[in-house]
């Protein structure tokens, strides 16, 4: 098959033949037909650059047909449409029995960036699988706790972004802050994270939605979202939490930080009302510590971090689906470009520049 490797950090992408192993117990096999480029993808890539980890397949936002399934599993068969997930969902371990979490201890041991026992090959050297998917392949190789089945009728070229970005941003407003009806929310960086976590507050009844983003070429796309007021950092020669305390009376209900900065994720919580505020972490950095004055959280806010938004991959991601099909949920809207696979570069390219929100990769062009 073809996939895009990454063979080393901050380097193209390279279109490769590479063989994809057939799956072995309780793993199925997918053909990708759609993915999306996402800026984790180009955060492995760019930012945290760890060596061990290349050569590399990266890719995790997709959807797919199961193609063949290893010994042992039966849940899944050949031609079913499935999501695959970063965050697994063993259905057995004390985190996936507990409400209150979706992480997933078996996932975490299995994968942790890269799956221990990649299927992957190329010109004899064994390939990385990123975050246990591996998506920027023609085919993939998952295990079935990683995977859920989608409603049959469902676009696979557009729910591909519900396997990470959509549920992230929304999950994040729905699942984790809680957002209330009638409340004053602000969300930090307007990417496809960002926007979803406006649709999320929108939906939970915010009346009260800043944006907040250094380019103002993106509000006009978050109002479609659901946006109802725009902040630009630059416009203001003090700190952007002091800005939002004036333009709500003390500060916003909940704030939401989707950029993955660790001094925007502290201006976010510094724009909470104090006593009742509550701030979410959903951008994603291990680069750097983030702090703050003590006296931020002892005032009564709170600080809190999600990780897909809070769902639960095989029971939450086909309920998104269906509120998609359902026209209670945008996903069209996220896409503003359609490429093919070997068009990878020029996607990244599209992103780093922040002139996209969604690029969505064919790996099987016609």
């Amino acid at each position: 098959m073809l996939a895009a490797v990454a063979w080393e950090p901050n380097k193209p992408l390279v279109i490769e033949d590479v063989e994809v192993a057939p799956p072995q117990a309780n793993e199925v096999r997918i053909k990708i037909v759609a993915t999306g480029m996402c800026h984790t993808d180009l955060y492995i890539l760019f930012e945290s650059m760890k060596k061990e980890s290349f050569p590399m397949i990266l890719g995790h936002e997709a959807a797919g047909i199961i193609e063949s399934v290893g010994p042992g599993v039966t849940e899944f068969q050949p031609g079913d449409k499935v999501i695959p997930l970063f965050i697994s969902q063993c259905r057995e371990c004390r985190f996936c029995k507990s409400p209150k979490t979706n992480q997933c201890e078996k996932g975490w041991i299995e994968t942790q960036h890269v799956l221990k026992d990649s299927r992957f090959t190329c010109k004899g050297k064994k390939i990385e699988q990123f975050a246990g998917t591996s998506t920027f392949s023609q085919y993939t190789v998952v295990n079935q706790m990683a995977v859920a089945k989608i409603d049959p009728s469902a676009p696979l070229d557009k729910v591909c972004l519900i396997g990470c970005g959509i549920c992230t941003g929304y999950g994040a407003a729905v699942n984790t802050a809680k957002v209330e009806p009638g409340s004053t929310c602000a969300v930090f960086g307007l990417g496809a994270v960002g926007l979803a976590a406006v649709m999320g507050c929108k939906a939970a009844g915010a009346k009260k939605i800043f944006a907040v983003d250094i380019n103002p070429e993106k509000f006009e796309k978050a109002k479609v979202f659901g946006a109802t007021d725009f902040v630009n950092p630059k416009d203001y020669d003090k700190p952007i939490s002091q800005v939002l305390a004036e333009m709500t009376n003390g500060g916003v209900d909940y704030s939401l930080e989707c950029v993955g900065n660790v001094e925007v994720m502290r201006s976010a919580l510094e724009s909470c009302v104090k006593g009742w505020g509550i701030s979410v972490v959903v951008g994603w950095t291990e680069l750097h510590d983030v702090a703050t004055r003590p006296v931020q959280l002892i005032a009564g806010r709170t600080w809190k971090g999600s990780m897909f938004g809070g769902f639960k991959g095989k029971d939450g991601v086909p309920e998104m689906v269906k509120a998609y099909l359902g026209k209670k949920l945008l996903v069209d809207e996220f896409i503003t470009h359609n490429m093919t696979l070997d068009q990878v570069n020029d996607a990244i390219e599209l992103m780093k520049h922040g002139k996209c929100i969604r690029t969505v990769l064919n790996p099987f062009p016609q």
